[in-house]
């Protein structure tokens, strides 16, 4: 396959996961902010915090690794934040505060990228070694896997909020439109399951 070249394409499909899970919490209609807010799995992960949870990886992976970090500090980084403070927003976070952080730590994110080789050496302090020594081509491959996997996420999340499925508008993931059609669907799989079982 001719395409561009190896930076550029890794470039895109991480812009690809950013758009996606900021049209699943903003690009939408119909959310309010129990809706961005609501744990609907165990593990407690909700829209606002796979957004907030984002900012923060690409601002490790690409700011603080490559020296350039903005902003200079996130508070629930610090060592004496609650653990997986990252995952979820407090009551004084808002959502427009947190996509507005998630645009400005990409938008520093793709200047790193835009001024480094993809064999840049970067550091992330808080990995063990070996693996603290890190290239901007592995920080890449890293980060578009992690996008991608919290992608996932909003996605069943989101349908688990609302019904909405699909990755932007206008393009959805699944066959069936409609919810009666998927609502057919879902009870023939269960059936399904129910008969393996």
């Amino acid at each position: 396959m001719i395409g561009p070249d190896l930076k550029t394409d890794l470039h895109d499909h991480l812009r690809a996961a950013r758009s996606t899970v900021v049209w699943k919490l903003d690009g939408l209609d119909g959310l309010d902010e129990y809706d961005v807010r609501r744990p609907l799995v165990a593990t407690g992960t909700n829209l606002l915090g796979i957004v907030k949870h984002l900012a923060t990886v690409e601002w490790g992976h690409f700011g603080a690794a490559f020296g350039r970090p903005d902003p200079p500090s996130l508070s629930w980084t610090a060592e004496t934040a609650e653990p997986d403070a990252d995952m979820w927003a407090t009551e004084d976070e808002s959502r427009a505060e947190l996509i507005e952080l998630y645009r400005r730590v990409c938008a520093a994110s793709d200047a790193v990228i835009a001024d480094h080789d993809l064999d840049a050496v970067g550091h992330v302090p808080w990995w063990p070694e070996p693996t603290r020594t890190v290239t901007l081509q592995h920080m890449l491959i890293h980060t578009i896997a992690e996008a991608h996997r919290h992608t996932g996420h909003a996605d069943i999340v989101r349908e688990l909020v609302d019904g909405s499925a699909g990755y932007t508008d206008g393009v959805g993931l699944v066959a069936r439109e409609g919810p009666a059609e998927r609502r057919r669907h879902r009870d023939r799989l269960e059936a399904i399951a129910r008969r393996a079982h």
